[in-house]
């Protein structure tokens, strides 16, 4: 019997039979469209100088009652429902975000709580839109190491909210969503096969957005130049060139890690920035362009969630089949870019497809006691401050 290439990468890198699998998805994106004729009217722009230029044509914005936290908790619903799993069981969340609702708590926490996934350990990652490949990752590691067996990783971003919109450069790119994804450990080959995580924090200055405690305060070169606190920096034309040079380089390193070719490949889903980065990656790796999943010109950059969202779709139309070969590729700001290989295909005994009415039930139920547990656990803090003035007690005794 001939060993499957993917079996002897595993042998090869001396892991120990357990494998994580994507066994559900979701996506959420908010319902406020803004063409780029929208755009006119706020920038000095045109819909022919985007679309060339980039190939977006519109993009999603987060209105008011939307956050980073609830679209990832709508796109994590939905990722549980195609899982048929429970929150309760997940044991990790990971939330890859470069707009957090807050330094701290981490979006992951807000993400855990609304979710009722009282047993998980929960998150943020900063890897800009490389993030969701570091969050799968971290999460298959964990999964490999049999520390974990379920896991729930998400790209959610409201990048509207740091944007500066009198930046035509920056402001044209950018919108927002989340995906996410649910990993199950399994004894059965498949699953994610290999990744290539990178950084090269030299070019940090290239793509940014300084806050609190930054450096660049007190520093006469930021104080002069574009940048602005709490607001998107981008060097457009540099940040081109270190994205068409890394997303050929690292598919084809992971590619070497998992023991596959492109001729192995079904599918490359890339981080969805500019049209003229995943032409440029088609021509250099000899690929016809097809062969890349791209929607950016509906939601234009919508960094850690762009890969989720674009897989999400991929999936509904049905270009992604049972043994395909999938490669993930994102690059932006640290700088960091990251490439993986899985190959797409839930094994038998975690088919969550069909999802039984009964643990349908079960969720909704969950999330309502999640809503109902929060709200009486900062009642309880409310009465039990009160009581402890009216009864003279110290709230804050020394240790």
């Amino acid at each position: 019997m001939v060993m499957p290439k993917s079996e002897k990468a595993f042998l090869r890198n001396g892991e120990q039979g357990i494998y994580a699998h994507v066994v559900g998805w979701g996506m959420a994106v908010p319902d406020t469209v803004m063409t780029n004729h929208d755009m006119e009217a706020i920038v000095e722009t045109s819909d022919e100088w985007i679309r060339t230029r980039t190939g977006i044509a519109e993009r999603r914005i987060a209105s008011e009652r939307d956050s980073t936290a609830s679209l990832g908790l709508r796109a994590a619903q939905r990722a549980l429902d195609v899982a048929d799993v429970l929150p309760t069981e997940i044991d990790l969340i990971i939330v890859a975000t470069s707009t957090p609702e807050n330094i701290f708590p981490s979006t992951a926490s807000l993400i855990q709580h609304r979710l009722g996934a009282v047993k998980a350990g929960a998150f943020d990652l900063s890897a800009a839109c490389s993030g969701f490949v570091y969050g799968v990752e971290m999460a298959t590691q964990a999964i490999r190491s049999g520390s974990i067996a379920t896991a729930m990783v998400i790209g959610a971003e409201t990048m509207s909210r740091v944007l500066d919109w009198q930046d035509r450069s920056t402001c044209i790119l950018f919108g927002d969503g989340a995906g996410a994804v649910v990993l199950q450990a399994s004894n059965a080959p498949g699953g994610v096969l290999s990744a290539v995580l990178r950084s090269d924090g030299s070019g940090a200055d290239m793509l940014s957005i300084p806050t609190v405690g930054s450096e660049d305060l007190s520093n006469s070169y930021f104080l002069a130049s574009e940048h602005r606190m709490f607001k998107m920096y981008m060097n457009g034309g540099e940040v081109f060139k270190f994205a068409a040079r890394v997303v050929g380089e690292s598919i084809l390193e992971a590619l070497e890690k998992a023991d596959l070719t492109l001729d192995d490949v079904s599918l490359i889903v890339p981080h969805q920035a500019n049209m003229r980065i995943i032409q440029s990656a088609a021509r250099a790796l000899k690929l016809d362009v097809s062969r890349f999943v791209s929607n950016l010109d509906r939601y234009g950059n919508t960094s850690a969630a762009s890969i989720p969202i674009a897989l999400c779709e991929a999936i509904e139309q049905g270009r992604v089949k049972e043994n395909d070969n999938l490669v993930f590729v994102g690059f932006g700001g640290g700088l960091t870019w990251a490439a993986m290989v899985l190959q797409w295909g839930i094994p038998q005994g975690l088919e969550g497809y069909s999802g039984s009415r009964i643990k349908r039930q079960r969720r909704r139920a969950m999330y309502t006691l999640a809503h109902w547990r929060t709200r009486l656990l900062r009642l309880s803090r409310v009465i039990n401050q009160f009581a402890n003035r009216l009864l003279g007690r110290d709230e804050h005794p020394e240790e």
